[in-house]
């Protein structure tokens, strides 16, 4: 079941951009998991020779652990922090 937001969602309130941006992790982690447990596992069940597979994945789990590093550390979601949007007006 999806999570619910319990008000209309807004990019300006710091606890909708910290839990989009996890989810946002989640899906990256996801993705990252499927693809390359797919590709290892081709490349075990052929025994292909693909030396560039390692690579790939090192380098991917890189990009993660930066990802994992901007959402846990960096990433400021205060008030002040939010994002210059004006509010649509109806």
């Amino acid at each position: 079941m999806p999570p619910r937001w319990p008000r209309k969602p807004d990019r300006r309130d710091p606890a909708y951009r910290r839990l989009d941006d996890r989810m946002n992790f989640a899906t990256h982690v996801a993705i990252f998991a499927a693809m390359n447990s797919g590709l290892w596992f081709v490349h075990i069940l052929k025994t292909t020779a693909w030396e560039w597979l390692p690579w790939l994945t090192g380098g991917w789990a890189t990009v993660l652990l930066g990802h994992l590093i901007y959402i846990a550390a960096i990433a400021n979601y205060s008030e002040s922090a939010a994002p210059d949007t004006p509010p649509k007006s109806t």
